[in-house]
């Protein structure tokens, strides 16, 4: 499969205040996707470029929903299992994972497992799902096979499902794209954000014409320093060119949201009262108003 060209780009040196160009995109749809619906609304967290807080993204925006009150499924479809780690879990002894839902035909339901969190259940990640990632290819209609787990869950269970991709475009990846609603896509405000950005959203064009004509997508700008001048350029070019694409809210860095993790808490338990964690609770009032 081929993408269109490069859409977003910079033009000359940053350091003389250059723009930061794209053609123009659909802009989103604004129904709720909090209202009395039939399924689940599914968001996938993804870029190919590591390092972006995409794990972190996810894993606070699922504990500040069900914070909220909503019944929220994470689903960690990255082999190295971040999200997993992120919550205590070791997939290394984990007796079923996400990998059976994809090889052995368990429902997602069969293999997930409540978190610390009320309202919070994650369908863990271990190393497997690299194997699966190249199994996979040889099925039929492989790109689907998520969704069909998906609709299988019934449909009062979860008001979100949240799913967490690897930094790279594999089955796994093409899975989570093709059954999502909504594409979030964190980008870290340095100089390769243009690159990353242009990738995604090549791809994601791709995805809408081959799997999923109805993915929206939404970029949310992580890790800001404003005391960082290359930061604030990039936020500048970003917010002067798509601000259509953009969520209002802006993660900024915050030590806090780095530490958790290793705690095994989303910021919303382990620093509640942190930027980080006010941050995150405001996208997650954003998505609130960000349809389907």
């Amino acid at each position: 499969m081929t993408v269109s060209k490069p859409f977003l780009h910079f033009q000359g040196p940053l350091n003389h205040g250059t723009a930061f160009e794209s053609q123009s995109l659909p802009n989103p749809s604004k129904s709720q996707p909090n209202a009395p619906a039939t399924h689940p609304f599914i968001i996938a967290v993804c870029n190919h470029k590591g390092g972006v807080a995409k794990t972190t993204t996810c894993l606070s925006l699922g504990a500040c929903l069900a914070e909220m009150g909503f019944s929220v499924l994470m689903i960690d479809l990255d082999p190295q299992a971040h999200l997993t780690l992120s919550l205590g879990l070791n997939p290394e002894t984990l007796h079923r994972t996400g990998s059976d839902a994809f090889l052995a035909n368990n429902s997602l339901i069969s293999v997930s497992r409540e978190t610390d969190i009320l309202g919070l259940d994650i369908v863990p990640a271990s190393p497997q799902l690299a194997l699966v990632d190249k199994i996979m290819y040889g099925r039929d209609a492989y790109e689907y096979h998520l969704k069909r787990r998906l609709n299988a869950l019934d449909a009062n269970l979860y008001d979100y499902v949240l799913i967490d991709c690897a930094p790279a475009f594999g089955t796994l990846t093409l899975n989570a794209l093709t059954a999502a609603e909504l594409l979030i896509i964190p980008v870290q405000c340095e100089y390769y954000a243009a690159k990353s950005l242009r990738s995604i959203l090549n791809l994601t064009k791709l995805i809408r014409r081959k799997t999923n004509a109805d993915l929206n997508y939404q970029i949310v700008m992580t890790m800001y320093d404003r005391r960082n001048r290359i930061c604030r350029i990039i936020r500048d070019q970003m917010e002067s060119s798509i601000s259509h694409l953009l969520f209002n809210t802006v993660i900024e860095v915050d030590t806090k949201l780095r530490e958790s993790p290793a705690y095994a808490q989303p910021i919303t338990r382990y620093a509640p009262e942190t930027r980080g964690a006010q941050q995150y609770r405001a996208l997650a009032k954003e998505l609130l108003h960000f349809g389907k």
